[in-house]
């Protein structure tokens, strides 16, 4: 049998609202996968941090403050400083569609916006896992 995908999901800045992440959390763990939510106000650093700790297959950051462009550059000079070259890397919440495109450029894999059902998101998930094959 595989091992879960492990998932850690991030709240990056000084955005305060939680509950979409929640739901997403809730929906990954009931589809078998094991989840770490990092909690609110987290800095890229502690994201990273986590992330590597815990050895996660998938770090998904929810953003609805505005700021990813400037997050995810950090996020991956941190990922990259630490020699980190196969964690996904995945973005959710709110973003107008000009920085989604140059968010996928940077090396974000998948951007699940408000709109994306609970379901969507398992799917895209497991199928970069798989995409991305055995560590």
């Amino acid at each position: 049998m595989a091992l879960p995908i492990r998932v850690l999901l991030a709240k990056v800045g000084l955005d305060g609202h939680d509950r979409g992440v929640k739901v997403v959390a809730r929906t990954l763990r009931d589809a078998g996968m094991d989840v770490v939510y990092s909690g609110l106000h987290r800095t890229p650093e502690e994201v990273v941090n986590a992330a590597v700790q815990e050895d996660v297959d998938v770090l998904g950051v929810s953003l609805l403050s505005g700021v990813q462009m400037t997050v995810f550059p950090k996020i991956f000079a941190l990922l990259k400083e630490k020699g980190v070259d196969d964690m996904i890397v995945v973005a959710g919440g709110v973003m107008p569609d000009e920085d989604v495109a140059e968010l996928k450029k940077m090396g974000v894999a998948e951007i699940m916006l408000q709109d994306t059902p609970p379901q969507a998101i398992v799917d895209r998930l497991t199928r970069l896992v798989e995409e991305r094959g055995a560590r």
